[in-house]
């Protein structure tokens, strides 16, 4: 019997449609027919249902994915129909820079059992052509599939509100993929103005050991945000002052800080180009000028040793004793991408910043 195909949208033996495109969707008017006698090759397809309903589709998706061998029909067109029932049983994926593979989140079956047994055929294939690593990533709304790729052997690599990541490695040995990031990244603003007084806040929720403190304003950094700002918006969002990056004056590195990860954080010098405040009611309990010499004294500051030598840098920086990190845009031709450079630049023997 000759298989034909006639287009991009179906797939026909003889008279009878088996399948309607896209290759993994079927619409409800797709209908697989008994044909006992059909045999092509060898193989005798078992998916027959009448049925239009999602339940029933659902079912003959199974059945087609999981039964349904490579055909070899006649010279002329056997390659192409062992390809298109090929990509009909495996996951759609495409190859990373790395030899690796990345599976198509957005094509993705519903039913587990199809899933499954798609991603069996998929790892075959893919070991089979020497690829190495595999990237899965789960929508939210497709988690169910999530114990299924654990059978077969994936692992968690990392998750967001809307996915979760899991991966697989095929060459025998030790795992070459990247890990999950491994550090969480911090700013905090110090902001000075021209009557020597700091830009303070008290946050609504702290630790009991910092009860009372009036600190400078701090938050996470965003994704794809840059360190100066990120600290230009978050004395924004916390105090309403506008600001203007001047330098990192320094930066911590810690470790087991939250879910195991360390922390990187960095303490930025910014000019204010504004002076009333607006206290952002979610975060903030309150906020003020400070004089400077008043929030040094604070204790806590005083008897803590790494606040203590962040703002004797802060004060050396101010007199020009201590040159920070200003930032440049450079674009590498290693990737071709736009990065922002930190350091600093010494204009003469009087050790005075650039940026001073």
């Amino acid at each position: 019997m000759e298989l034909k195909m006639f287009d991009s949208k179906s797939l026909w033996v003889g008279s009878e449609r088996l399948f309607s495109s896209p290759f993994l969707n079927p619409t409800p008017a797709a209908r697989f027919k008994s044909s006992p006698q059909f045999s092509c090759a060898g193989i005798s397809p078992k998916a027959t249902y009448l049925s239009t309903s999602n339940k029933a589709n659902s079912v003959a998706e199974e059945k087609f994915a999981v039964e349904t061998f490579p055909i070899h029909i006649n010279e002329t067109n056997g390659a192409n129909s062992s390809l298109f029932l090929r990509e009909m049983r495996e996951l759609d994926s495409f190859d990373d820079e790395y030899g690796g593979v990345i599976i198509n989140p957005e094509r993705l079956p519903s039913n587990p059992k199809v899933f499954g047994s798609k991603l069996r055929s998929s790892l075959s294939h893919w070991k089979a052509k020497g690829k190495k690593g595999v990237w899965l990533k789960l929508p939210l709304e497709k988690s169910d599939l999530v114990p299924v790729a654990v059978q077969e052997g994936f692992y968690y690599h990392h998750a967001e509100r809307g996915y979760v990541m899991l991966t697989y490695w095929i060459p025998e040995g030790p795992c070459m993929l990247p890990a999950n990031a491994s550090h969480q990244v911090g700013v905090g603003g110090f902001v000075i103005n021209d009557k020597n007084e700091v830009l303070v806040v008290q946050e609504k929720h702290y630790a009991p050991a910092l009860a009372g403190l009036w600190k400078i304003p701090t938050g996470f950094i965003l994704e794809s945000e840059e360190i100066f700002t990120g600290a230009v918006r978050e004395v924004k969002e916390e105090t309403g002052i506008d600001t203007e990056f001047v330098e990192v004056i320094a930066f911590r590195h810690a470790h087991n800080v939250a879910f195991e990860k360390s922390d990187l954080f960095f303490i930025c010098m910014l000019r204010p180009l504004s002076t009333q405040i607006l206290v952002d009611d979610l975060e903030i309990q309150t906020a003020k000028w400070m004089p400077l010499v008043e929030f040094l004294k604070q204790p806590l500051l005083q008897e803590d040793c790494m606040f203590k030598k962040v703002f004797d840098i802060c004060i050396a920086r101010l007199g020009k004793r201590y040159c920070g990190l200003s930032f440049h845009r450079l674009v590498s031709k290693f990737d071709g991408r736009l990065s922002s450079l930190y350091y600093n630049v010494v204009e003469d023997k009087k050790f005075n910043c650039k940026g001073s």
